[in-house]
């Protein structure tokens, strides 16, 4: 299978913040909004250069999503920043009412999600997140896989014309996609190409998709691997091309099984081309405070989980 090197572990929210530092060089319609947590979002470096084009509401999300959606009918881009549970939970009508349901051009980013917030715990690890935001009509919802590719879908949704939901994390991972791969809203990315099992998997879960399928080949296993950064609009000629090859398929997020990227594809699957399909992904719970390893080895969201998946679900082909 093709080998893919750690360039050095670096935090996804990095990868946002040097997005929009180049954004604020490039795009002079780009306006930033935070509520109160610059240093989380990484955007000081924007703000240094354009203190004209930044406002700090504090905490305040709901107005924040407000003014966002007003800051469109002048023609400015909106970028929100603030944690993935405050992005979303608590400010959900104002999105739908303000921003969805108007077709507003705000880009509603939104770290620290899922698991890998650790030690802040439950209250604050949103595994709900994707499915708010896919279920809303219109809405763009991307989860980039690390550094490189998070700073690259910064950029190219500025460039998209409609309401954006884009979802990063906290800790450092592996940076492992190209620096200057062009990035795609809603085209898959196809990693390794294998005969035996599709691996589908987003955000952090890919690298551990990737250390799997290493894995897996060991074994005499050929599992072909694809990175799903765009989960609406959902790539369904991807996966569909891959699974009539494979004959089965894993889905991987961190994120609940409920509403994620898996029931997007099971819905694919059972529309189009029955498939046996297995689950990583969090089985309808909360999290809870502890170290971002602790909980993805507690909660089934590592390499291990999904190479198990894949051994069950082979021999359900």
């Amino acid at each position: 299978m093709k080998k893919y090197v750690d360039q050095g572990k670096n935090d996804t929210r990095s990868g946002y913040g040097a997005g929009m530092t180049e954004l604020g060089r490039t795009n002079p319609n780009v306006v930033a909004l935070c509520a109160d947590l610059i240093g989380s979002l990484k955007i000081n470096q924007f703000i240094e250069e354009n203190p004209d084009r930044f406002f700090q509401v504090g905490i305040a999300e709901a107005n924040m999503m407000g003014i966002a959606a007003g800051l469109t009918i002048g023609g400015k881009i909106p970028f929100t920043g603030t944690f993935a549970n405050f992005s979303t939970g608590r400010v959900y009508d104002q999105i739908r009412q303000s921003i969805a349901y108007s077709d507003k051009n705000v880009k509603i980013c939104a770290s620290h999600a899922g698991l890998t917030l650790g030690e802040d715990g439950a209250t604050h690890q949103i595994l709900e997140d994707i499915g708010l935001m896919k279920m809303l009509p219109g809405m763009t919802v991307i989860n980039p896989c690390d550094y490189n590719q998070t700073k690259a879908a910064t950029i190219a949704i500025a460039e998209h014309e409609g309401p954006v939901y884009l979802r990063f994390g906290r800790p450092k991972v592996a940076n492992f996609t190209p620096v200057d791969q062009k990035f795609e809203i809603g085209k898959a990315l196809m990693l390794n190409e294998g005969t035996d099992v599709t691996i589908v998997a987003t955000g952090h879960l890919v690298w551990e998709a990737l250390i799997a399928a290493e894995n897996l080949e060991n074994q005499g296993v050929s599992a072909e691997v694809i990175n799903i950064h765009t989960i609406k609009p959902l790539d369904e000629a991807a996966v569909l091309k891959s699974v009539k090859k494979t004959g089965c398929i894993v889905t991987a997020e961190e994120h609940n099984h409920l509403g994620g990227l898996g029931e997007s594809i099971a819905r694919v699957l059972a529309t189009k081309h029955p498939t046996p399909q297995e689950f990583v992904a969090t089985n309808d719970t909360f999290g809870e405070s502890g170290t971002p390893a602790q909980l993805m080895e507690k909660y089934g969201l590592n390499n291990k989980a999904i190479e198990q998946a894949v051994l069950n679900v082979i021999k359900r082909k």
